[in-house]
């Protein structure tokens, strides 16, 4: 079921690039075409409305009771605490709207990648209402709230230039791009699965590392700035738009072996573990290459075999296919189980390199 969802997947992806004809436009795409879901709001969420609106009504009963002045407050006092009580409306109001946001928008939008990061933009932006109306209560005079203001932010920002960096990076991170929340990324010596894309730095799950040597995650994490991004290579193994990679199994054998049988025998195994996949993947793949200005390049949809001199006496038989670079691992070791089983089930055909010890 998995393997036909995929197809269907890229399938689509193919046909999008053949109507639109802009490489730019494809690059942009995040995934196949959402499909529009009702939100549905949790007992938990439904427990944030209910509160909301009690407070709201709260509070416009409390302001409605300040006009008729029953305690005997000074008149100036009254219209602090009215002043006081509708922005502690205005307040409830702007958290209130967050969440049927979160909800009844964002929550509808099927891609967690674009959920995540839309969410990210809402705090932000939520963040800096409450503050505007925090100042906007506080300060009667906007002149003198703007100046100290604009005195704070010119001390913050030459003493904060590497958060305020980084700040723009997550930005350039959610324009451009370069990586998302669960793609598989190298950028310096770090390599590794992203987990968190916060407004300051990058948490990466590393994989691979100075104690493996497959990619199987080491149980460490990365941290560095999103700062990074604007002055370092990313280098980015699962783009949305064609997350796999190439890759290679290689052996060693004797000139005198039987290269046409090698051949054929890798190539058939490989085919059988990762054709079908392979063939909707490299089609995907050409027509990106299609739309560039990169020479024509011979991709095919099967796995190649090539042979090579070795800097030893031996041949070096290579065959090449397409994965995923999540899967590359599990599937390289399947291959290996079976291409030895296959090749050395013909000794006098496929000569491997054999120990002097008896």
């Amino acid at each position: 079921m998995t393997t036909v969802s995929t197809q269907n997947g890229e399938k689509a992806v193919v046909e999008q690039l053949k109507q639109r004809g802009d490489v730019k436009e494809a690059l942009k795409q995040t995934g196949a075409p959402e499909e529009k879901a009702r939100p549905v709001a949790r007992t938990e969420d439904k427990v944030w409305f209910s509160g909301y609106l009690l407070l709201l009504i709260s509070f416009g009963a409390l302001s409605y009771l300040l006009t008729f002045r029953f305690l005997g407050l000074a008149d100036g006092t009254i219209a602090l605490f009215q002043k006081l009580v509708r922005g502690a409306m205005f307040l409830v109001l702007i958290l209130g709207i967050a969440k049927a946001s979160e909800v009844y928008l964002i929550g509808r939008i099927q891609d967690p990648v674009s959920r995540y990061n839309l969410r990210r933009i809402q705090r932000l932006v939520i963040a800096l209402a409450l503050i505007f109306t925090v100042v906007s209560i506080l300060f009667v005079n906007w002149y003198t709230a703007v100046l100290s203001v604009g005195l704070i932010s010119l001390i913050l920002g030459f003493a904060l230039q590497t958060p305020i960096t980084s700040f723009i990076g997550w930005v350039y991170i959610l324009v451009r791009a370069p990586y998302r929340v669960g793609d598989r990324i190298k950028i310096g010596n770090a390599t590794g699965d992203v987990i968190d894309v916060s407004y300051l730095d990058t948490t990466l799950w590393e994989f691979g590392g100075d104690y493996l040597s497959t990619d199987h995650p080491t149980g460490r994490i990365i941290k560095f700035p999103n700062s990074a991004v604007l002055s370092s290579a990313v280098y980015n193994y699962t783009w949305p738009l064609f997350p796999y990679v190439w890759n290679e199994i290689k052996f060693h054998i004797a000139y005198d072996s039987d290269l046409e049988f090698v051949a054929t025998t890798m190539q058939a195994v490989t085919e059988k573990e990762v054709g079908e996949s392979m063939m909707e993947r490299v089609r995907v793949y050409r027509e990106l290459l299609a739309q560039t200005p990169v020479d024509e390049l011979q991709v095919r949809e099967q796995p190649a075999v090539l042979f090579r001199v070795s800097d030893n006496t031996w041949l070096e038989a290579i065959v090449r296919y397409l994965v995923h670079p999540k899967e590359a691992g599990r599937v390289k070791t399947r291959l290996i189980k079976k291409l030895l089983a296959t090749l050395n089930a013909a000794p006098d055909r496929v000569l491997f390199p054999k120990s002097n010890a008896r």
